[in-house]
């Protein structure tokens, strides 16, 4: 059996033309006057950019109805509210489209694709090694079936290894998407990230907030101001708020008091930062917390690097490594700080592969052996592992631990 292809695909992910999948080279399927190819898209793939059904041009895409009832399970369950709030977006995305027609008859996209739902009776004949009880294994199922009915070849869309390898058994193509998003949760350490799952606010909760604090306290048809922070705030209203709401509120109203309150204006730093990652206009609020934190606190090397990272994010690479640079001066063993320098200068112009390197050499010395940073460790050998690849492939020669490479 020959197996499918595997197409690697990384994008910026605004721009639909810029997530053009690698073109099959394989005979399109002729359906309605015009030459398409099918493409089957995987839940994962979803989930991490939700708009990927408009970057496809000329194909008839594909979203098993297995894919969406995972989605729907989503808006119930315990996991991570960037999650969540991709699943919204994904429904948003196609009720919009359902009013331009049917979706599992085909609704025509902007890009000359269509998209269509399909789904599986619970009664139909898998293929042989395939479970109907599995979930991954009813969408491969979805996409062999498409292939015996067009008669033409099918491209599955995934991120998922397992999947991959099941696809290539069945010779699917397979193509991949991974977005700069992605590689930012990957590789770029931030030092305050233990501040999430206590700050884990939603940006709804912060306009509530700031309304019910204005007509509380500064609003005209306020009655006095004998109560002081959150206990000004209606109690029947902080009766609704998780405890963590009214911790972040009570933040809020600690840095209103006293602007000096750096533990306060950290913890908000970190708010914006977790909203930042569903809205990059909440990078700058981040931005100018961090900067106050670190004038407040310029020894603070885990701040500076946070200020670093948002930085970078924000596209201002040189003073995302000039900051860096800063906290390695005073703390060359600061893990974090070297591993994220080797990120920006492999992102930055022209690229410095050898100094990307020497950093993630760095790095992996000072995490080998402590089970505490071994996500750390991991990270530093895969990154390495592709300065390596990149450097190749540009002809640059790196020196590692005294040997040419």
């Amino acid at each position: 059996m020959v197996a499918g292809r595997y197409t690697s695909m990384t994008s910026r992910r605004p721009a639909a033309r810029d997530l053009e999948p690698a073109r099959s080279h394989a005979p399109r399927t002729i359906r309605k006057g015009r030459t398409v190819r099918t493409v089957v898209i995987d839940t994962n793939v979803l989930l991490s950019q939700p708009d990927v059904v408009n970057t496809f041009h000329d194909a008839d895409v594909v979203i098993p109805e297995m894919v969406l009832s995972e989605i729907d399970k989503l808006k119930t369950a315990r996991v991570d509210p960037e999650l969540r709030y991709k699943g919204r977006q994904i429904s948003r995305i196609l009720f919009e489209l359902s009013e331009m027609g049917s979706l599992h008859e085909g609704v025509e996209l902007a890009s000359g694709s269509t998209l269509r739902v399909a789904g599986l009776a619970s009664d139909a004949d898998m293929p042989s090694g395939l479970s109907a009880r599995n979930t991954d294994d009813r969408i491969l199922a979805v996409a062999i079936r498409l292939r015996k009915e067009t008669g033409g070849p099918v491209t599955l869309v995934t991120n998922d290894l397992n999947m991959l390898l099941k696809a290539q058994r069945f010779e699917l193509d397979v193509e991949r998407v991974e977005t700069d998003d992605g590689f930012m949760r990957r590789f770029v350490v931030r030092p305050f990230q233990r501040y999430r799952a206590v700050l884990g606010i939603l940006a709804v909760a912060v306009a509530v907030f700031a309304a019910a604090i204005y007509l509380t306290l500064f609003s005209p048809f306020a009655t006095g101001h004998q109560a002081t922070g959150i206990a000004a705030v209606p109690s029947e209203f902080v009766e609704q708020l998780s405890v963590e709401q009214q911790q972040q509120l009570n933040y809020l109203f600690r840095l209103q008091t006293d602007p000096k309150d750096v533990e306060a204006r950290s913890a908000l730093a970190t708010v914006y930062d977790s909203l930042s990652q569903q809205n990059v206009a909440y990078l700058p609020f981040a931005i100018k917390h961090w900067e106050v934190v670190v004038q407040q606190t310029p020894n603070d090397a885990d701040a500076r690097t946070d200020l670093a990272t948002d930085y970078f994010r924000s596209g201002r690479i040189d003073l995302a490594i000039k900051e860096v640079r800063q906290v390695l001066a005073a703390y060359p063993e600061h893990v974090n700080a070297n591993f994220n320098l080797a990120v920006f200068l492999m992102n930055s112009t022209p690229k410095d592969y050898q100094g990307a390197a020497n950093q993630l050499q760095l790095v992996i010395k000072l995490t080998s052996g402590d089970t505490a940073a071994s996500a750390t460790l991991a990270r530093a050998n895969t990154l390495l592992a592709q300065v390596k690849k990149d450097a190749a492939a540009a002809g640059v020669t790196l020196r590692l631990e005294g040997a040419a490479l």
